[in-house]
């Protein structure tokens, strides 16, 4: 479903999303993104930054993280 949501600007499927993804920001390619990788290769891109902060209210999240 999240894939879904982030995918909702393109016609690839979510299969062919995931894999850009992976192709991207799995540094050692082992097939896993690990947090550190994850939020490393977000930060690197430009446009997948955008896509994630456009496609994700994370100020839920926030508010639970900062409430303990």
């Amino acid at each position: 479903q999240a894939i879904q949501a982030i995918n909702g600007y393109t016609n690839m499927s979510a299969e062919e999303f995931t894999n850009m993804i992976f192709q991207k920001i799995d540094v050692n390619n082992d097939g896993e993104l690990t947090l550190e990788e994850f939020i490393s290769g977000v930060e690197r891109d430009k446009d997948l930054m955008e896509l994630i902060t456009k496609s994700f209210d994370l100020s839920n999240v926030l508010k639970v993280i900062q409430s303990g």
